[in-house]
């Protein structure tokens, strides 16, 4: 491979986004190995196994391909979480309100699921509403009181969660903090399987709601880059007063953005609980890692929707992972500790990018400054 394949190939966006991402969680492996040694050198090689196997921890096929599916089932979620905050990025909106709006997703979902045994599809589209507003009021303030809508998001965070706690009191054991079980108080509110859960050990938590997330990523990859709605969203969020001068309606798309990113997150809530997969704790103090999580794989994905559906299953992969951590050699924090070093490196992709750029242009400016001075002699 010649100089000029080299610098084709590290110019194309899409080979750095990989090669960033391979950084990112190579560097974030290592620094988790640096800790597990740290704490307990013995255990330290197989622990940092563990959590890249996941699944395949489990030497059995058909166990292991079980596993598998509820990795798939929760990638889901995280997923629609992933898109909530790269279609408010895309826009130049950051929206750290995607836990909130999932917080609130899941309360429309399971109380309307509960209380009102409404069906799977209805409680979807529900969720998507609840998280829709919450995103627009955080929208609504960027637009007409110009508050910055990270500040508006992470204080609607702890209303949405608080709230939603309240709420779905209503609708909880009576022995303990979680929420009734919709496999027994309403099986009509599980998404259906269609046959998928067959392919995967019959895991009843694998839903249609796999595909539908992937489906969803298309349609965001659509919207943003091949429709005029995506344009004057996108226009409106590299300048304000640039996008009102050409007429558009920028405080409209301001809260349009916002109401998107949020139903995204609602939705992606909806995915998991109504999977049947988890109860909701309504003694919870802090809003779901989700969204947060979402935050990351936004960026390991290079902000892209189609990266992301890969980046987030990896987020999931290494989160599920740590279950297997011998709990016997390290405490039960650790396993959440190696996976959030890991998931903190992999929101250094535009940074790493940003860097191999800096590098081909200081190439080619000595390059050119060489073949200056070639010519002047």
């Amino acid at each position: 491979m010649n100089n000029k394949e080299k610098k084709n190939i590290l110019s194309n966006g899409a080979a750095q986004t990989l090669i960033a991402s391979l950084i990112c969680i190579i560097l974030g492996l290592l620094v988790g190995y640096i800790v597990l040694l740290a704490i307990n050198p013995a255990g330290a090689g197989r622990a940092i196994t563990s959590i890249l196997k996941n699944f395949l921890y489990f030497p059995r096929p058909e166990v292991a391909l079980e596993y598998f599916g509820s990795t798939l089932a929760k990638t889901a979620p995280l997923l629609m979480c992933t898109l909530s905050v790269l279609f408010a990025y895309k826009v130049g909106l950051f929206n750290i309100g995607a836990s909130g709006q999932y917080t609130v997703g899941a309360g429309f979902a399971l109380y309307f699921a509960i209380h009102y045994n409404a069906p799977w599809w209805v409680c979807l589209i529900l969720a998507m509403f609840g998280g829709a507003v919450l995103g627009a009021a955080a929208g609504a303030l960027k637009a007409y009181l110009n508050v910055n809508e990270v500040i508006a998001c992470i204080m609607l965070n702890w209303i949405s969660l608080y709230a939603v706690n309240t709420v779905l009191t209503e609708v909880k054991e009576s022995g303990t903090t979680y929420t009734l079980p919709l496999r027994t108080n309403n099986p009509n509110a599980i998404i259906p399987h269609l046959g998928l859960q067959h392919l995967f050990a019959d895991n009843r938590y694998v839903t249609i709601a796999i595909p539908m997330a992937v489906v969803f990523a298309i349609l965001v990859w659509v919207v943003l880059g091949k429709t005029k709605l995506g344009y004057e969203l996108k226009a409106t969020g590299l300048s304000v007063n640039a996008a009102k001068y050409a007429g558009m309606k920028e405080k409209k798309n301001i809260i349009l953005t916002m109401a998107i990113s949020g139903a995204l997150a609602g939705l992606g809530a909806a995915f998991l609980y109504l999977s049947g997969i988890e109860q909701w704790s309504c003694a919870q103090t802090a809003v779901p890692n989700m969204g947060f999580n979402g935050i990351a794989a936004a960026f390991l994905g290079g902000i892209h929707p189609i990266g992301a559906i890969f980046s987030s299953f990896f987020i999931q992969h290494i989160t599920s992972g740590g279950a297997y951590v011998d709990k016997m050699v390290y405490c039960s924090q650790i396993s959440d500790l190696i996976a959030a070093i890991i998931i903190y490196f992999c929101g250094f992709v535009l940074f790493f990018k940003h860097c191999i750029n800096h590098g081909i242009q200081k190439s080619e400016d000595k390059k050119l400054k060489a073949a200056q001075q070639k010519g002047g002699e």
